[in-house]
């Protein structure tokens, strides 16, 4: 059951980045490219919507430490890919 609801989240990106234009750059590459090894292992990729990449984080701890990076990191993001607009961070799974 697990490969299927994967499956159907792939899907689902891909037609959210194609219909945002975003569609050579997936974003879960893009932050790949910005984001550290280090941070990439607090991180997980949620949505990508309006402009708007959505991240969930594994603790309260690193929220504030990337919340404090997001203008750095929204600024690197722009100059990869001009489709965000804005970063988000929740604390979840």
């Amino acid at each position: 059951m697990e490969a299927i609801k994967d499956t159907v989240i792939n899907v689902i990106r891909n037609l959210e980045a194609k219909k945002t234009g975003v569609a050579d750059n997936d974003p879960q590459e893009l932050l790949k490219k910005v984001l550290t090894k280090k941070e990439l292992g607090h991180i997980k990729f949620n949505y990508f919507r309006k402009g708007v990449l959505g991240l969930r984080v594994d603790s309260s701890s690193w929220l504030y430490n990337l919340n404090l990076k997001k203008e750095s990191l929204l600024e690197k993001l722009k100059k990869c890919s001009s489709g965000v607009k804005s970063i988000r961070f929740n604390i979840g799974d």
